[in-house]
């Protein structure tokens, strides 16, 4: 049996080890990067998130909604009956950081978008034993206050194009007006839908005269999993 003393007793030999060990951690890490082009699919529909739903993934992600709903599906039998076709690579290469998670308290929302409307939504969000009666989800009735990220979103959009998603000049431009547009409809929507092919259009919340986090959020989530024809991607299914 191998013996800790050496390293516990050597502070030289307990040093080359934690080299050693990170050494190796780290090629673990950076190696797969190098075929990063081989792994994510080519496939149709992607798109970077438009200003509002980029807005209702921050509200995702400051609220916590990754600790209980994951946004990856194995490509496990029970799971892609449960949940829809399992997760694509290509579904999550805009995401900075991702939400694959690592629990389920609730269920996998990577394939929610279209399948609620966004008067459930409203409700769930508001109180879920509204809509879901043994629910353990929390309460987000404040998601109904105004949302305030309009004066930062053309930032978040540069911040993100530094790192690679590939927000045009005319999409950052564009950015606040985008994000009015997407939650209030109308004319000015067309543009939106041609910059964001598939972004769902109109009031999510019921209150027309102003822009909400509620709004945003039900955005998101409208739009999580809609936009990859899956029907054309061959499924590869493990029993389990």
């Amino acid at each position: 049996m191998f013996s800790h003393k050496i390293f516990e007793t050597n502070t030289l030999a307990l040093i080359v080890g934690i080299v050693v060990s990170v050494a190796i951690g780290g090629l673990v890490e950076i190696i797969p990067l190098f075929t990063i082009e081989n792994t994510i699919e080519k496939v149709e529909g992607m798109r970077p998130y438009s200003p509002l739903e980029l807005a209702g993934r921050g509200i995702y992600v400051r609220e916590g909604c990754y600790n209980c709903h994951s946004q990856m599906i194995r490509p496990f039998r029970d799971e892609v009956e449960r949940y829809g076709h399992y997760s694509l690579a290509a579904e999550s290469q805009y995401d900075h950081p991702f939400q694959w998670a690592s629990k389920r308290t609730g269920p996998d929302l990577a394939r929610v978008g279209g399948k609620y409307s966004n008067d459930w939504h409203v409700k769930h969000m508001i109180n879920p034993r509204n809509v879901v009666s043994k629910s353990i989800m929390p309460t987000y009735a404040h998601m109904t206050r105004p949302l305030a990220v309009a004066s930062t979103i053309v930032g978040e959009l540069k911040t993100l194009r530094m790192v690679g998603v590939p927000y045009t000049d005319e999409q950052i431009a564009n950015a606040v007006a985008d994000l009015e547009a997407q939650a209030k409809g109308g004319d000015a929507a067309k543009a939106v839908e041609a910059r964001y092919p598939k972004a769902k259009i109109g009031d999510f919340d019921g209150k027309p005269d102003e822009i909400t986090e509620m709004d945003a959020m039900v955005a998101y989530l409208q739009m999580l999993g809609t936009l990859v024809d899956i029907k054309s991607v061959k499924p590869e299914l493990v029993n389990r």
